[in-house]
Formats: structure tokens, sequence, C-alpha cells
């Protein structure tokens, strides 16, 4: 840091802390879920409110330094190296309507505490699998939720957005405004969220968990999955996921050391339905686990029972525009047991509401089904074998997801970030963060370079 920029902060006032690399307590904040690597800022910001976040950025403008923003750190791509961060996880008001069914929320607010707020006057948020999850960051990326294919993703459920810009301007956005389409479904890459309106959608409960099935049944499984998709109703949101667990006590025992298919469920309807348009699933045969119930929304986390400890990941997508049986065996032959590959693999079924909306730049809504390979990492390097992945679902390949691209900031170059888009929406998104942010400095991320 300058004498000149270290003078500029002295005069600041901050509510929140704010942390030098020399200073104690600079480790644990900006530390994040992804363990692979962390941010190395020269400074960084811990707001408390959104003022926090306008002088930080005004700071940032000044000294022309960039900017990176951080909640729960699930989502980290690019890591700042230098430059000034702002955590957000401080920010964390919620406040319901229960007449209007919508949520205002903090930039740091988790998906779990949303939950929990909403079910206390009988609405839910759009939320994803993990409750640990940032909501904004979430949302920003575009949001593909539990009841997916009911609702859409949860960016088209976005009421309006508090945005600090580049130019230190607190900004509230609605639909009608240009930047409004822009921010949602681009990440982090035209300033600095400190708040958002939701809507909410009238759901108390589910039906849904896990079938788990055996090594011998994962490829009968698959296939079984991939037909019985095709016959369902919107209300029914399925994934179908491939996993090695590990032979270690924190592993329940019927799956420790086991090579399994599991297969998530989340059903807007009633049990005895449910059950029925489930029968296909569980003739494919004995299960490790059958926990299909109705249970409270609050609960519904556990369907997908994603890791709640920080840890090293990295993970690539394919947004497909079909499922085959070619595309699952070459699939296998990459990540099966003894395979190059040693990944969780999830499928999650797409289509129904999520092929509508438009005031989003959330693209490639014509993708029957997303492929995630997710595999540990080590630093900020992709991982041997996801490219490889990506290479044998070429043939029916649309685009990619960047909320799914997790780690690897080392290849979040502009060829991946263009393959998010359409040519037409990717246009329109340089030409705005050629207007809204000229010098880029929000760039640690899938960045959208200015024009």
């Amino acid at each position: 840091m300058t004498e000149n920029a270290a003078q500029t902060l002295d005069s600041l006032r901050f509510t929140g802390p704010v942390f030098t690399p020399a200073d104690p307590g600079y480790a644990e904040e900006v530390a994040g879920f992804q363990t692979a690597y962390t941010h190395r800022p020269a400074l960084v910001v811990g707001a408390v409110h959104a003022e926090d976040v306008r002088a930080a950025v005004e700071y940032a403008a000044r000294h022309r330094l960039p900017v990176a923003v951080q909640a729960t750190g699930h989502g980290l791509s690019v890591a700042a190296d230098h430059g000034v961060l702002i955590t957000t996880r401080r920010m964390d008001a919620i406040t319901v309507d229960a007449r209007t069914r919508t949520a205002r929320i903090g930039a740091g607010v988790r998906a779990g505490v949303l939950v929990e707020a909403a079910a206390a006057h009988g609405l839910a948020p759009l939320n994803g699998s993990s409750p640990s999850v940032g909501v904004v960051g979430y949302v920003l990326g575009g949001g593909l939720g539990l009841l997916a294919r009911e609702f859409g993703y949860a960016a088209d459920h976005v009421r309006s957005i508090d945005l600090v810009t580049a130019d230190g301007r607190m900004r509230t956005l609605t639909p009608a405004d240009e930047l409004f389409g822009a921010v949602l479904g681009s990440g982090g890459n035209f300033g600095v969220v400190t708040a958002l309106e939701l809507a909410l959608v009238p759901v108390t409960e589910v039906y849904g968990g896990q079938l788990i099935f055996d090594t011998p049944l994962v490829d009968p499984a698959l296939d079984t999955w991939r037909r019985w998709t095709a016959t369902l109703p919107d209300t029914l949101t399925s994934t179908i996921a491939v996993v090695t667990f590990p032979d270690i006590p924190p592993v329940p025992e019927p799956m420790r050391g086991r090579h399994v298919a599991s297969i998530r469920i989340a059903f807007d309807g009633p049990a005895e339905e449910g059950e029925r348009l489930v029968a296909p699933l569980r003739a494919i045969g004995e299960r490790l686990r059958d926990d299909l119930r109705v249970m409270p929304y609050t609960e519904s986390h556990t369907i997908h029972s994603d890791p709640d400890f920080p840890h090293a990941y990295a993970a690539t997508n394919a947004l497909l525009s079909e499922l085959t049986g070619e595309g699952i065996a070459a699939l296998r032959a990459l990540t099966a047991p003894g395979g190059p590959v040693d990944a969780v693999v999830d499928i999650r079924h797409l289509g129904g509401a999520l092929r509508h909306g438009d005031a989003s730049s959330v693209d490639h809504r014509d993708a029957e089904f997303v492929v995630r390979v997710i595999t540990g990492a080590a630093g900020d390097t992709a991982p041997a074998g996801l490219a490889a992945v990506r290479e044998a679902l070429a043939p029916w390949t649309i685009g990619h997801s960047l909320n799914f691209l997790y780690g690897a900031g080392a290849a979040a170059d502009a060829a991946q970030t263009v393959a998010g888009y359409t040519s037409d929406t990717y246009a329109r998104l340089v030409t705005a963060k050629a207007a809204y942010d000229p010098r880029n400095m929000f760039r640690f991320n899938r960045n959208i370079a200015p024009a």
C-alpha cells in the first residue's frame, strides 16, 4: 500500500473492521469455505452496512485498486492478489414481507438462515442444495434450486438490487433498469451488491430425500434415471450423483468405502403422487438408503446432504442438449473406480420453468441436463482430468454454468467466461461493462472484460 493510500485510508470511517496483512485476524477474515487457496488482498474491509461498501469501493477507485467480494467463500474463483477485499458476512439482515411474499436480504445472508426466516411465514426461497452458501452469490450466478423445474432460476425472482458500482455510487436497480439484467447471471462483474429483494414461494413442505444404490446397481440406476426424467411433471426436480465414499468413520456405515449412485428427489406435491412417480426408481433394486418422505421445507437441505465443512475442491460442468447412453458411457469411462478422474459426478435434470425468463443474463435455457464433475484440489490450478471430461461430453454440450465452475482460478480465462453465454448476451454484457466498470475494477471472477 502506498503512503498516499494509507493516508487516505486513515481519513475514512468504517463501521466494520479493517485489516492489512500484518494485522491480527487477517487470515481468519480472508478464509472461506474453499480452502484450496485464498484471497491475498492488501486491504480487507469487513463491511457492516452499505456505507462501508461504498467507502471501500470509493477508496479503491481513487487509488485504482481492483476489488474482490466475499461472503462465505464457496464460489471463490480468482483470488485477489493485492487490491481490496470487501467481506460482507456481517451484512446479514433479513426482512420478510408475508403480504407481498418477498424478502429483503443483506449481502451476507446464508441460504439456511433465509429458509428458516421465510418458513416462519409459510414461505420458501428458491434456494440451492447447501444451507451454508451465500444467497447473493448464488443468485448472481443464476441460482439453480431444489424446485428449479417448477419455479425457474432464483435470478428470475429478484425484485430489486442495491448495488455499489465502480464510481462509488449506490444504486437501487429494478427490472426496468439496463444494469438489472446484466448483474443477474454475471456474478460480481458490475459492482458490489449490498442487498436484494427476492420473491418467495408458498411452499411449506416437500416430498423428497435420497435413494442410494450399491455398486452393482450404479449403471442401471443411471440408465433408469435418464429415461425416467422424460416422464416427469415440472413439479418434480431430481438429480443423480455417483460417489465413491471413503472408508472413514464420519461416513455412515452402509455407504462407507462404497461406490454408489444417489438419486435425489424434491417434489412439490402430495406424498401419494410422489410415491407413484418414484416407483420406477425403486424398481431398480435394493437400496442402501431410502429416506423419501414428506418433510418440512426447513429440512430440504437433507435431500442433497452437501458437505458442511470447509474443504479444497474444483469442478467443471457441461450443459447438455440431451443425456444419451453414449454420453453416460463416456463419463463412466473416465470417472468410474479405476478410471483416470477421481471425482463426484452430479447430473441435474433441467427444463420446465428453467426454459423461461428474459430479465437476467442466465443463458443456455434450452439445456436439458447439467453434468457437474467435482474433485479435490490443491491450489488454484485445474486438477488433471477435468479437461478430459469436457472433451468427452462435447458432442452434447451447448455451454456451461458459471455458477458450477468451482475453484481452479488459474483457468478462469476469457474463453471460459464466453462459454457461459450466447454471443448476443455476451456482447451486451461487454458493452455494459465498458459503461459501468471501464477499468475492470471488479475482475476477481469469471471476468467480463470491458469493450
